[in-house]
């Protein structure tokens, strides 16, 4: 394998850790906004209040006394979610597909009882799945049923599409996929794969797992070279709405494709990691100085989206 040295890395305008960290998270993030986007349950009310798509909240629970309402809030539901508002890493959250009374199946095929919700939800509230462990409330939503176009490319789990949102314009994307070895999960430290996207026309660009390039889903077989996401410029519009929305200058914006409600935002993530740049074989630091060397960045949303994808579209294809 060949070592690239701190120096050709920026010369082909891969961003850092450091440099994220220090000129696009400090710079653009004020530490007062970050709750907006940490806390799940406050990114859906804010995106609720604002008129954005969302899955649906049936309820929530906060404190372990009302655990034992939770048979009643269920009643009738045949798929939900329920999810710590604030976990990451895809951690604690329960996905179940399908119901035969109080018998729960899990997309993964495992079959849970009703004492096993509670216990989980339990241990969403304890904050067994909290960032540091912190007391936390279980979130109860609608499942995503997801594109059919997509079912190609995800293995038990919802792929779900990350955009980078710098300054309101959308610079990079990609989707990332469940696969067996990610236990289900788009989480790419898991296992899962990221399918960089061309920013103009939502093609894929490359695909990588644990940062190596692959062509074909190793669970489904199929090829990721004709994968196209519809919808495109309405889930580029959604994401950088969601710049007005909580004022942060730099993010990244999760969005999930529904088969019947097209894009909806899944969650917003102040400091949205990097491996983005692997799958899209391109670097974030010079499209994020692109937009700093733009004369007005004050625009409407759509000039925004047309003039991202004019700066940053037509990637080479890496299949």
């Amino acid at each position: 394998m060949k070592f690239i040295s701190p120096r050709e890395l920026r010369e082909l305008g891969v961003l850092g850790m450091n440099s994220r960290n220090v000129n696009y998270i400090a710079r653009r993030n004020p530490r007062r906004l970050f709750p907006l986007v940490d806390d799940k349950l406050k990114t859906k009310r804010l995106a609720q209040e604002h008129g954005m798509n969302v899955p649906e909240l049936y309820g929530v629970i906060e404190i372990q006394h009302e655990i034992q309402d939770l048979e009643q809030l269920l009643e009738g539901r045949e798929r939900f979610v329920i999810k710590p508002a604030q976990g990451s890493g895809g951690k604690g959250i329960l996905v179940v597909s399908e119901r035969n009374g109080h018998e729960f199946t899990k997309s993964s095929g495992a079959v849970l009882n009703l004492r096993d919700v509670k216990r989980h939800t339990s241990n969403i509230l304890s904050g067994l799945y909290s960032l540091g462990g912190r007391p936390d409330v279980a979130m109860i939503e609608d499942m995503i049923v997801f594109d059919p176009i997509l079912s190609h490319y995800s293995y038990e789990g919802v792929p779900d599409i990350r955009v980078i949102v710098y300054r309101g314009f959308p610079v990079m994307a990609m989707i990332r996929c469940a696969t067996h070895a990610s236990d289900g999960k788009a989480n790419l430290h898991q296992g899962a794969i990221g399918v960089g996207l061309d920013i103009e026309t939502g093609h894929s660009v490359c695909a990588v797992q644990n940062n190596a390039k692959v062509t074909r889903h190793p669970d489904t077989g199929y090829g990721f070279e004709d994968l196209k996401l519809p919808h495109w410029e309405q889930l580029l519009l959604l994401a950088c709405g969601c710049y007005e929305m909580t004022g942060l200058g730099y993010f990244g914006a999760d969005i999930v494709l529904d088969k019947h409600r097209g894009p909806m935002i899944l969650e917003l993530n102040a400091r949205p990691g990097l491996a983005i740049q692997i799958a899209n074989q391109s670097g974030l630091a010079k499209r994020l100085k692109a937009i700093d060397r733009l004369k007005s960045i004050i625009l409407p949303v759509e000039e925004r989206v047309s003039l991202a994808q004019q700066l940053f579209g037509r990637q080479p294809s890496m299949f």
